[in-house]
């Protein structure tokens, strides 16, 4: 269970320099400029925003560092970039852009071991290994290059081996619930719970404020989309609803 501070996520997923959403990681639309809704969710209160970009593995290219360096000028809270983390050399570009954090996800996949070699190069607290997780039959099998590949790796199986090898805090997608809006997928929360010990940001489904007191108790961080980009529900208002249940928000 978590005992720190629930942290609040922005997470913009970034394709051609725009931010973009879909449903289950799918038909993808042009939701907004990332300069301009990072500088919204900062001034509103958000604690740490997620940059994903979408696209990055599936064209080979590294991630977007033009977007971080204006966003770190300007936004003073914790920045975590995916998308096209393929060695030592895209991380350290990306953390000297301003990032604090990166996220893996395809190449640690294809080699595990680079989680390792990364915790050890640059420290456990920046390396966040991204998991999208597909529940099939009764299990939920690891997905990536945004929900387009099935690796064919059970995902509670590979989040502990990712903690094993040195991971600081994992990111985990439920594709079944992304962009839905109908809550998120607590089974797959429990089953992680039971064995992770590392900071968990859990990510797809948020709906209402309701959605995310349902799953406070046993994550770290919650990385919200949506609602925030249709201007369903705010920052304040979900801040303000922890507040009045006695949760310590950071």
């Amino acid at each position: 269970m978590s005992l720190n501070p629930i942290r609040l996520i922005a997470r913009l997923d970034i394709k051609s320099n725009s931010v973009v959403k879909g449903i289950n990681l799918e038909g993808i639309r042009k939701v907004g400029d990332p300069k301009a809704l990072a500088k919204k969710y900062y001034n509103e209160g958000i604690d740490e925003i997620i940059y994903m970009d979408v696209v990055a593995s599936l064209y080979g290219r590294n991630s977007i560092k033009e977007v971080i360096k204006e966003a770190a000028s300007e936004i003073f809270v914790p920045l975590t970039v995916g998308g096209g983390i393929r060695n030592l050399n895209d991380i350290r570009e990306v953390l000297k852009s301003g990032a604090d954090k990166v996220a893996i996800n395809t190449e640690a996949i294809k080699n595990p071991f680079f989680i390792k070699e990364a915790a050890e190069a640059v420290g456990s607290q920046a390396i966040v290994i991204s998991i999208e997780a597909k529940k099939n039959n009764n299990s939920w099998e690891v997905y990536y290059n945004n929900g387009r590949e099935r690796s064919g790796k059970d995902v509670i199986k590979w989040a502990l081996e990712a903690q094993n090898l040195g991971a600081g805090e994992l990111l985990i997608t439920s594709i079944d619930h992304e962009g839905l809006k109908k809550g998120m997928d607590l089974d797959l929360l429990n089953e992680l719970r039971k064995d992770i010990a590392i900071p968990i940001i859990f990510s797809g489904g948020i709906g209402s404020a309701q959605d995310v007191l349902e799953v406070v108790p046993k994550v770290d961080a919650i990385a919200i989309a949506s609602v925030l980009h249709y201007n369903l529900i705010g920052i304040k208002q979900i801040k303000q609803n922890l507040n009045n249940h006695n949760i310590t928000i950071r």
